[in-house]
């Protein structure tokens, strides 16, 4: 059988059941290209703390919502990455070397890792391209690992995980492209199918979005804030909770550390029952 795409899961489960011969000529070639990925992760993690955050726009920006982007363009501080949160990213950086290991290791094709894109003068870098289709690779929670293993990623996409693959897609012509995801705590693979009919119209996405990041001032807010139960409380909606520029858009914003997570408030009717953590 021919491998491709949508054998890759199985290929790649079958491969690590039955063991590879390290030694190989190609097998030693696809480890140095890991180890060499591997480093550069760490090595960018390590250093990112002293960087000055970019202030141009990105391909990989345009899926977010207008505010947070303008925000970001023009220089607005906002809340400082932790090292809890970067090591959260390297850790993603480093699952998607495996996942380019262990698809070149069960003989699928791997091209075009990381080759720059450009969509109306604005720049990007693609995952690469897997048996001939454009594939980002992602690392997910158990949570929204869901969306890939059920095809519900068009429905829900906060991040704006589908127009950054709609520009990559734009550029080379593609009405196709894949998601490769892991679900990274059990280790559970999944390749999610989008097609053109899902994909945003880049280039006019882009040409908009280089009109907002030259206004005066920001667009309204990305998201409405929403009931906290039966409450009275509010809180932030999802798309607002990993924002670092949350406190700039909501005033008297409130922390609590509930066990499955902190929980932001935008107002407190019934103080929580837990602690209060403070923002600054």
């Amino acid at each position: 059988m021919t491998k491709n795409i949508d054998t890759l899961i199985p290929d790649i489960y079958a491969m690590l059941e039955e063991g590879v011969d390290t030694d190989k000529e190609d097998m030693q070639k696809f480890l140095n290209d890991f180890a060499s990925q591997v480093r550069e992760a760490a090595s960018i993690i390590l250093q990112e703390g002293k960087r000055e955050g970019k202030t141009n726009l990105r391909l990989s920006q345009i899926g977010k919502p207008d505010r947070q982007i303008w925000f970001g363009v023009n220089g607005v501080e906002g809340q400082p990455i932790d090292g809890q949160t970067r090591i959260k990213f390297l850790m993603g950086h480093l699952l998607e070397a495996v996942l380019i290991l262990l698809t070149k290791s069960a003989g699928h094709s791997v091209e075009g890792e990381q080759d720059e894109v450009t969509v109306e003068g604005v720049l990007g870098h693609q995952d690469c391209i897997i048996d001939g289709v454009l594939t980002d690779i992602k690392s997910a929670s158990s949570f929204a690992f869901k969306k890939f293993k059920d095809n519900r990623l068009s429905d829900d996409d906060p991040f704006g995980y589908i127009s950054q693959i709609s520009a990559y897609a734009t550029k080379r012509g593609d009405t196709e492209a894949a998601f490769f995801a892991i679900d990274k705590n059990s280790g559970e693979l999944a390749v999610t199918k989008v097609h053109d009919i899902e994909m945003i119209d880049a280039n006019k996405r882009v040409n908009y979005l280089k009109g907002v990041i030259k206004t005066e001032n920001p667009p309204p807010r990305c998201y409405n804030d929403v009931p906290d139960g039966k409450s009275g409380n509010r809180k932030l909606a999802i798309g607002c909770v990993f924002c670092g520029y949350k406190e700039k858009c909501w005033d008297n914003l409130r922390a609590f550390k509930y066990s499955n997570g902190v929980r932001y408030l935008t107002q407190v009717a019934k103080t929580p029952d837990v602690e209060e953590i403070s923002l600054s």
